[in-house]
Parts: C-alpha cells; sequence; structure tokens
C-alpha cells in the first residue's frame, strides 16, 4: 500500500471508527449514572424527563423563562433610559408631570394579560398532574423517620411490602459489588438497598401516606412532588416511559436525618417486572438478584450489538 492510497485511508479510517468505539464503551461504567438516571455532576437545570408530565413541566419552565427575560430585558431599557435622558444634569428644572393616563393604562392591563398568558398552560399542567387517568396498578408509599416503606396493593402482588433505606458511605463499595455494578451506579445519599421496581410503559397510581411528621414524595424525572401527611392518603401518578433507575429525595423538611430519606425507582420491562414480582412475594433478596443478573444481560446483549453496528459501519 503506498500512501495516500485508498487502501490505507480505508484502514485509516476503520482505525479511528475502532478507536472511537473503544473510548465510547471506556466511559460507559463511568457514565452509567448519567444515561440511566438523567443526573450528573455539575448539572444545570432539570433531570432527564421520562414521562409527559415532566414534558410540560419542562416546557412551561422555558416558556415561563422567556417571559421573564423579556420583561427583565424591557425594565432595564426603561432604567437606561431614565437615568440618561431624566438626570439632573439634562434636567436643571424638574418635570412637574403627576401622571398620565396612557401609560396607567397600559401599566396596568399588560400584567393582567401577561397573567393570563401565564394561568392557562398553568391550570392545564395542574389538571394533568391532579387528575389520575385509569392506572394499571398502585403502590403506597409510607413516609417515616427516615425512610420510606412501600406497598404493592393490588392483589396479584401478595401483599407485598419493604422498607427502602439509602446506603451509607461505607457500604457503597460493598453494595456495588454484591450487585455487580461500579461505584457509580450506587450514587451517594440516593442509592438504597431495596428500590421500588416498576414496569416500564405502566401508568402507575402511587397513594402517599406518612406515619409520623410531614414528608414529602418526589421524583423529578416522572414530575412527580406530593405531600405524605400523617392520617391522609393523598395520590400522584406516573407513567415512565423509559428503563432505568431514577432518584428522588423527600422535600418536606421532617427532622434531623431529613436529607438522608432518598427515593429510588427501577424501571424495568414488563416481562423482567413479572418475573421479579413472582420471585419477591417468596423472597425478595434473591428476586433483586435475579432481577439485577437479567438487566446485566440485557446491557451486555445491547452492548454487543452496538458494537456489531460499529464493526459493519467500519467495514
Amino acid at each position: 500500500m503506498r500512501e495516500g492510497s485508498a487502501d490505507v485511508k480505508a484502514v485509516f479510517k476503520r482505525l479511528m471508527t475502532m478507536a472511537g468505539a473503544a473510548a465510547t464503551f471506556a466511559g460507559v461504567s463511568t457514565a452509567a449514572l448519567a444515561a440511566e438516571s438523567g443526573i450528573k455532576e455539575w448539572q444545570l437545570g432539570f433531570q432527564a424527563s421520562v414521562t409527559d408530565v415532566m414534558d410540560d413541566i419542562t416546557w412551561f419552565n422555558g416558556f415561563t423563562l422567556v417571559i421573564i427575560t423579556v420583561i427583565t430585558l424591557f425594565v432595564l431599557a426603561l432604567l437606561i433610559v431614565c437615568m440618561t435622558r431624566f438626570s439632573a444634569k439634562k434636567n436643571p428644572v424638574p418635570s412637574r408631570t403627576s401622571h398620565n393616563t396612557m401609560i396607567e393604562v397600559v401599566w396596568t392591563v399588560a400584567p393582567i394579560l401577561i397573567l393570563v398568558v401565564i394561568a392557562i398552560p398553568s391550570f392545564r399542567l395542574l389538571y394533568k398532574q391532579l387528575d389520575i387517568p385509569e392506572y394499571e396498578m398502585t403502590v403506597k408509599a409510607t413516609g417515616y423517620q427516615w425512610y420510606w416503606g412501600y406497598e404493592y396493593t393490588d392483589e396479584n402482588m401478595g401483599e407485598l411490602s419493604f422498607d427502602s433505606i439509602m446506603v451509607k458511605d461505607d457500604e457503597r463499595q460493598a453494595v456495588a459489588d454484591a450487585r455487580g455494578v461500579t461505584l457509580n451506579e450506587v450514587p451517594r445519599l440516593l442509592s438504597v438497598d431495596y428500590d421500588l421496581v416498576i414496569p416500564v410503559d405502566t401508568t402507575v397510581r402511587v397513594q402517599v401516606t406518612s406515619e409520623d411528621v410531614i414528608h414529602s414524595f418526589a421524583m423529578p424525572s416522572f414530575g412527580v412532588k406530593v405531600d405524605a401527611i400523617p392520617g391522609r392518603l393523598n395520590e400522584t401518578w406516573f407513567h415512565a416511559r423509559e428503563e432505568g433507575v431514577y432518584y428522588g429525595q423527600c422535600s418536606e423538611l421532617c427532622g434531623k436525618d431529613h436529607a438522608f430519606m432518598p427515593i429510588a425507582i427501577r424501571v424495568v420491562s414488563k416481562d423482567q417486572f413479572q418475573t421479579w414480582s413472582a420471585a419477591a412475594q417468596d423472597d425478595l433478596d434473591t428476586a433483586n438478584q435475579q432481577l439485577l443478573a437479567s438487566i446485566a444481560d440485557t446491557k451486555k446483549l445491547a452492548a454487543a450489538g452496538k458494537l456489531e453496528e460499529i464493526s459493519v459501519a467500519a467495514k
């Protein structure tokens, strides 16, 4: 092969493709948390949305940000005009103007119109959050000081229930080793010993209450946040469209360990959930081990498929 020939270029292209693939898969383990949960270090903005409700929340946030930005820039422009045009140096004799009817009408009507524009999508979004559609399964979440307890209340779940307690810092490596995952996939202050397992593409009703003080069940990626109040059963819902592990936290000051009662929801395929739920009614630990093994196998198959695609593209 001579320099600059088609063969040399083809080989070089293939080597670059393979190098890119190697770099990509080398970063998979360290980026596993960001890929699944939609969170990463030094993140700005919301977590990645996996529900229609959170899609609307994200849109509404951007919509109101545009309005606020325009108002802020307009007020800044008025301030600059006032400082330059109506300064004492340029107006040694102060104006005796007491009012201007047109300006007073505008600054009264304009804010009302802006609030109406904001209110319409706001009320629509609020109704969407509160109006629970026809659901396929129900989970009861109970807040305690300071952890969460979950109950699968459907008849086919055999009264399955468990407590979900945060993994401590000195336990993270042991938990990662036991699960066969990297330390990044057991995030500090967010990972728990028992995840709430939910099937993908399923409408889930969540009943929320508390056994002691007021807590708040919040899952940012789902657009869910509802208070857990002793003696009251509040309801919310979500429909997760992507598999993965998603994290939230109690969002109501509830005592000295308020910052240490995270929420972890693992969304899996419907087949994986059926297998897990049947096994969990007899032995939860064994069911979790089997589920993690199934998820690992699925990831390996997906990674092998991507490598094959890259290999074919490099030829």
